[in-house]
């Protein structure tokens, strides 16, 4: 094919951060040299990255020779839009979560930061793994290296309750792994090992409907553990024991939004909306999608600890990602993969905000957090702007991505899912806009304002990154190509998937 180009500079994205991780190990005993290591790495990935985006938005797909590392496993790597856009939010991110980790570990003086940055490095190789898989075994590899990387991250403080959330981690995800494992050797026998993706799927006319159907439960089953699809999201708010730059990364760069890129390269690229509509599957996935936004969001407004809210927040968030792309329709697919853009930007702010808010004054639950918005005014105003956000508002970029997915229900003739995402947006308000006011507007508890400034203010290592990500959802909400243009590459993998049905005008 004309436009593609073979290019090492996928490879060389993945193995900067695993090159990293060793120096970060070498350099345990000498932190300013290992934390170093860590913002040059994420900003040579980032880089990397970004020096390939040009190319792709202007339809090239970057590739490197197959690598065979055994007789039937080749390592393939390919760019494309939608890999693009999942590479690029993670590399940008990783320099934003890797000085607010900094700014974080030193403020709490935690141990064992050595071990931390060094898996954070690997998670970030496994991430950008994932995203430029070219094939469903590379992309298998990928995914179950970053459960193993993540496993010291979520038991990083070695407490008996973090061994056993690090415990319930694994078995969730590992599980899933071996389910994803049998629909990827099932998937490479009906295909004779050609198993790469392919823009509206490769596997129409290869197996009988009960055997597709098979195939795609295995598939969705590993991928929506991660994704934290109900009822296997149980151990995300379990997950929350580990540091707050630790949640960062699972909801917003790393873990979660590999489940649901998953499910995106599956429904689009595997199966692809015509084969899934003719097998009568499609739908029911949506369906599951929509009863967690709601009963996720309906768990979220008992949780008085901020973290498990906003656990349970993106458990319904990730949702939207799936309910679109599961529409089947042109919109309601960019408005899915757009979202993966959107929830990433907000849920990292929020995060952030809980960890600044526990690091300066020690406060984890809602009901303590009367009257802080008064004391750290920048910190809750940021978490005002991602609490609006998730709920919709207009002129932050949530509600893009929910705009176009409520088109896309129209588009495709499902309208009662529009009751869902209205439903959602209500429920959103609920539980995130009371700790807004009572920040701001309760009286304060004795327990606050005793930061080291006059102010009570997070540390600038915490506060710039997330003043950073807040404007960001801010921009991106009135401007959605500003930047990397996420909206043109969203635009493009949905096309390359509906076979060039969406015209961007979806705003």
């Amino acid at each position: 094919m004309d436009n593609i180009v073979l290019d090492y500079r996928p490879l060389l994205a993945i193995l900067i951060s695993l090159v990293a991780a060793g120096l970060v190990l070498l350099s345990g005993r000498r932190p300013n040299l290992r934390e170093s290591w860590t913002v040059l790495a994420a900003l040579g990935k980032a880089a990397i990255v970004y020096s390939m985006l040009p190319g792709v938005l202007s339809g090239k797909v970057f590739e490197t020779a197959p690598i065979n590392i055994a007789v039937g496993i080749n390592l393939h790597f390919r760019v494309d839009a939608v890999g693009m856009l999942f590479a690029a939010l993670a590399s940008a991110l990783w320099v934003v979560t890797s000085f607010y980790s900094m700014g974080y570990m030193r403020k709490l003086d935690e141990k064992h930061q050595t071990g931390y940055f060094a898996s954070f490095a690997v998670c970030l190789s496994a991430t950008i793994g994932i995203a430029f898989s070219a094939n469903l075994l590379t992309f298998f590899i990928f995914y179950e290296i970053l459960t193993i990387a993540t496993y010291p991250l979520v038991i990083h403080k070695r407490t008996p309750e973090a061994i056993a959330s690090g415990r319930k981690y694994l078995v969730y995800t590992l599980i899933a792994g071996q389910l994803l494992l049998i629909g990827v050797i099932w998937t490479q026998v009906i295909t004779a090992g050609n198993a790469d993706f392919q823009p509206g799927g490769f596997l129409a006319g290869k197996a009988a409907t009960g055997i597709l159907q098979a195939i795609f439960v295995l598939l969705i089953l590993g991928t929506a553990v991660k994704a934290g699809v109900m009822p296997f999201h149980g151990w995300l708010p379990a997950a929350m024991v580990a540091p707050t730059p630790v949640s960062a990364l699972l909801h917003a760069v790393a873990v979660v939004k590999a489940g649901v890129f998953g499910i995106i390269r599956v429904v689009g690229f595997i199966f692809g909306p015509q084969l899934l509509t003719e097998i009568s599957i499609g739908t029911i996935l949506a369906w599951v999608a929509a009863l967690t936004i709601i009963i996720s969001s309906l768990i979220a407004l008992g949780q008085d600890n901020l973290k498990r809210r906003l656990a349970f927040s993106t458990v319904g968030q990730l949702s939207y990602v799936v309910l679109g792309v599961c529409l089947l329709s042109p919109l309601g697919i960019l408005g899915g993969i757009y979202h993966i853009i959107a929830h990433a930007f907000m849920k990292i702010t929020l995060f952030f905000c809980a960890g600044a808010v526990y690091a300066t004054h020690h406060l984890t639950n809602v009901s303590e957090m009367r009257g802080i918005g008064r004391k750290m005014p920048f910190t809750m105003g940021a978490f005002a702007v991602g609490s609006l956000g998730i709920s919709g508002l207009p002129f932050i970029v949530g509600f893009i991505s929910k705009w176009n997915i409520a088109l896309g229900a129209l588009q495709g003739g499902k309208g009662i899912f529009i009751a869902v995402l209205i439903g959602s947006a209500m429920l959103s308000t609920a539980y995130l806009i009371p700790v807004v006011y009572m920040a701001f507007f309760k009286e304060s508890v004795p327990k606050i304002g005793h930061g080291h400034d006059s102010l009570g203010e997070a540390n600038p290592a915490m506060l710039i990154p997330l003043l950073i990500t807040a404007v960001c959802s801010l921009v991106l909400g009135v401007f959605p190509n500003a930047g990397a243009r996420f909206y043109d590459l969203a635009v493009m993998a949905a096309n390359s998937i509906t076979g060039g049905n969406v015209s961007g005008g979806g705003l």
